[in-house]
């Protein structure tokens, strides 16, 4: 119970990862202040509120980025601070609201405000997420292997790192707690390329009807390595892909996104 005695806040508190990592952080004896767009909107809080210890030491608040001063008063006393609250637009007609530009954006700001304001900032960056949800509402890694086992026909030509929830959550926490952590860390299970977690799908669920042929006829995309050394100093024991997918698939199952 390495938390017991501390309190820190988690934004976008009912994401993916956030939803793992306020649940997490709970199971080791946080008292946690999550923000939330709507705290009256029962899928974003009910999930959440069912977690071991939040009836004691969870706390939520209204919270969005497009407010200014919006997270003031939650932050305000809290020993640190997860920052995981992002608008989620992966595809998009207005470039300045894309995320993967909010998201380079946002990291350059945080680090010349934490360095302007001698704050201790380390940053956790995840590729594809994928894993159990937590949340009652679909993501966008989950829709994307929703997309391969609930008919689709093609698969992308693209390869991509791919990391468990838990994996990242537990990232985040022990970033925290380890006063060595500094910097950056990527966090990548494996790179694999969509024919590859067909295949994977294929073997775990052999009766499915999985897309059989990709989406193009260009060369497969070149692979690239990610380096797991650093990330593997905060103790992490990566989850495999073929977990990560057997678990999505169950989770959307028992969720009702998908009937097998």
């Amino acid at each position: 119970m390495s938390g017991q005695g501390k309190t820190v806040c988690v934004t976008g508190g009912s994401g993916f990862i956030a939803s793992w990592l306020v649940k997490l952080l709970l199971q080791r004896g946080y008292t946690v202040r999550a923000s939330v767009r709507d705290p009256s909107d029962p899928k974003k809080t009910e999930h959440l509120l069912a977690l071991d210890g939040a009836k004691e030491r969870l706390h939520l608040f209204k919270g969005n980025l497009l407010e200014e001063g919006s997270f003031d008063s939650m932050v305000n006393g809290c020993d640190g601070v997860f920052h995981t609250a992002s608008p989620c637009f992966l595809t998009t007609s207005d470039p300045q609201l894309w995320y993967h530009l909010s998201k380079t954006l946002a990291e350059d700001a945080a680090w010349k405000f934490a360095k302007e304001k001698c704050i201790d900032m380390v940053v956790i960056n995840p590729s594809i997420v994928i894993g159990p949800l937590l949340q009652p509402t679909l993501n966008a890694s989950s829709a994307a292997i929703l997309e391969l086992i609930n008919g689709s026909q093609t698969y992308p030509n693209v390869s991509y790192g791919w990391i468990n929830v838990k994996d990242v959550a537990n990232a985040h926490i022990q970033a925290y707690e380890i006063p060595s952590a500094s910097g950056r860390y990527c966090l990548v299970e494996r790179i694999a390329h969509y024919s590859e977690v067909v295949k994977i799908l294929h073997e775990l669920y052999p009766s499915f009807q999985l897309p059989r042929k990709v989406a193009d006829d260009k060369p497969y995309i070149p692979f690239h390595q990610v380096s797991q050394e650093k990330a593997k100093t905060l103790g992490i024991d990566f989850i495999s892909l073929e977990e990560g997918l057997k678990e999505i698939v169950e989770s959307l199952t028992e969720k009702k996104f998908f009937g097998m």
